[in-house]
Order: C-alpha cells, then structure tokens, then sequence
C-alpha cells in the first residue's frame, strides 16, 4: 500500500473519530444534562424513561441532521470551487438560498402552510430553489455553452434580487410572520418529521457517491477547462452535471434547514490546507468535516443560553470564521490550498 494512500486512511479515521466524538458530546449535554456514561445504559435498557426520549426523539434526530446537511453543503462547496476554479464561490453565492428563503417568506406570508400542512414549508424551500437554479441555468447558457462566468454573475445577480424581495416582504409582513420568517433565515436542526430527515440523509449519501464518480473530471478542470480538454474531458457535460448536482444537494439542505451560511465555503477550504486539492478524498473528508462542524455548532447553538436556543446560523459564522481566520494567519496558507 503506497504512503499518499495510508495518508488518506489515516485522515478519513481521524475524521470519523471527531464526528463520532462531536456525536457523543452532542448527546450527553443539553439543558437536561445525560452524563455520557449513563447512554449506553439508557440505549439497551431504558427505554420508555424521560432521558431516553430526550437522546432519541430530540438529540438523536438533530445529530442526524447536522451531518447530512453539513456534509450536503460541503459537497455542493467542493464541486462548485472545482467547477469555477474560484475559492470565493460557496452554494449560495449562485442565489439558490436566496430562492428558497423567497419560496418559505412567501408560503409563510400567503399562510399557505395552514392549508398545506408543515410539510409545505420545506417543499416551498425546495420548489424556489429549484426556480432558481433553472433561472440561472436558463440565463447562463448559450448555445449549449455554459459560461462560467456568466453563470457566477447570474447568480450574484439573482441572490440580490431575491434578498431584495425577502426584505420587502418583512417589510410589509404581519408582526407574527416576521418572526417566522426571521427565525427560518437564520438555520435551525429542529426538523420533528422524521421522514423529511431521512430524505436529507439519502440525498447527501447519494450526492456524495455521485460527486465521486466525477473525482477525475473535477481534478482535471482544476487544470483549467483548456487543459481539460486536451485530456478528453467533455468539460460542457461536465459543468452541467455538477452544477446540478450541487444545486440540488444546497436546495435540498436548505429547504429543511433553512439558510446556514459558511458551511460551504470553508470547510472544503479548511480540509484542503491537510489533504491538499486531490478531489478523491476531499470530497469524503469535507464530507465528515462539514457534518462534524455543524453538529458542534447546532449543539453550542442550543446550549449557550439554554433553555433558549440560538439560530445555528448564527454559530457558524462567528466560530467557523474566528477559527479559519486563525488557522490561515498561522498556517500562512493561500485560499485553496497549501503556499
């Protein structure tokens, strides 16, 4: 077995083993505090006690939560920075949250949730992000082309109209859909339909087996598109298939879990300064990282002034920004990768 592949085991196990550890934390603290020692007991003989419904109808379903939608984010983070060659581009800068916190303002607004049911929030989410990424598609290619460029600025673009009309719908919304809308923007893992978690789950397993098979494609775009093709990719398909691919991992992740900003900008950042810019195993390791990272931060979110709970998103970008901030002034690394 060469060293570049024992490196790359030893750094998927270290990562298991924080996602596990971040795991068991998040489990035993909480406003009703679980001493870790009493869980094990409390899985093979306690159920039907109060702490066993805590761990496995509040804590549990959350922890599953914060590592599909982390590890959705982080994939869609490391495709779309391949794809655009930019370290700058993260899920949302293409407006795709910016379309499904649109579609959640507006079902919130019309009160279309009291027909529909609290299954319409998340399926409105995803229905405006879709409308986004045809729009962007749609505007962005020419011919058959898609322009990398051009899809970035479309994206911009759209991600500030759709801010624009979500602040003007606040503007004129009633003081009780204000809050709605405000705490949505904002993330949170609170999901009680168990159904809708499990499609997270799926979609992120199946994202990330997907993004995989494009492992070559996306170090050979890293070359640049030219370069790409000299080496035989078909670069057109490509760029297709991975914008979608990355549109729908970020829509889905955000229709359940609202917007929860920087997850998918730094932690592929973060894991390429230690595994270098190899997509076959960035794409895993930022996977376990980007699910770690915001199981740590859903549970300081609900922690720190507890019984009260903060918006996740708001614990990610204060912890996720010191701590990369630091690492970058002490590792005197360049964005995207090792100087």
């Amino acid at each position: 077995m060469n060293k570049k592949l024992i490196n790359w085991l030893i750094c998927i196990l270290i990562l298991c083993g924080i996602l596990l550890g971040v795991g068991a934390f998040s489990l035993s603290v909480g406003s009703a505090g679980i001493p870790f020692k009493k869980i094990i007991p409390l899985i093979l003989g306690g159920r039907g006690t109060t702490e066993y419904s805590i761990l496995f109808d509040i804590r549990l379903p959350r922890i599953i939560l914060g590592l599909a939608v982390g590890s959705a984010l982080s994939i869609a983070g490391v495709l779309l920075q391949g794809m655009f060659r930019n370290p700058l581009v993260e899920p949302y800068t293409l407006g795709i949250s910016g379309g499904a916190a649109l579609g959640v303002c507006l079902n919130i607004v019309l009160r279309l949730n009291r027909i529909g049911g609290i299954l319409s929030i998340p399926a409105s989410g995803f229905l405006g992000a879709v409308v986004v990424i045809l729009a962007v598609y749609s505007l962005s290619a020419r011919k058959g082309i898609l322009k990398i460029q051009g899809l970035l600025l479309t994206g911009v673009m759209i991600s500030f109209i759709s801010s624009s009309l979500i602040m003007l719908i606040m503007a004129v919304s009633r003081t009780e859909d204000l809050h709605g809308i405000v705490f949505w923007i904002m993330g949170s893992l609170e999901e009680p339909n168990l159904a809708l978690i499990k499609v997270v789950v799926l979609i992120s397993v199946l994202g990330l087996f997907i993004s995989y098979l494009f492992c070559a494609e996306l170090n050979a775009l890293a070359l640049g598109e030219e370069e790409a093709l000299h080496l035989g990719i078909n670069t057109e398909k490509t760029k297709r298939l991975l914008f979608i691919l990355a549109s729908l991992l970020t829509g889905c992740a955000v229709s359940v879990a609202g917007v929860i900003g920087f997850v998918g900008l730094v932690v592929p950042h973060f894991i390429r300064m230690f595994v270098g810019g190899d997509h076959r195993i960035l794409l895993i390791t930022s996977a376990l990282a980007g699910g770690a990272f915001l199981i740590l931060c859903d549970t300081l979110a609900r922690t720190i002034i507890a019984p009260l709970e903060l918006p996740v998103g708001v614990i990610t970008g204060i912890i996720g920004g010191a701590i990369f901030v630091y690492f970058l002034s002490k590792k005197q690394v360049t964005l995207g990768g090792k100087r």
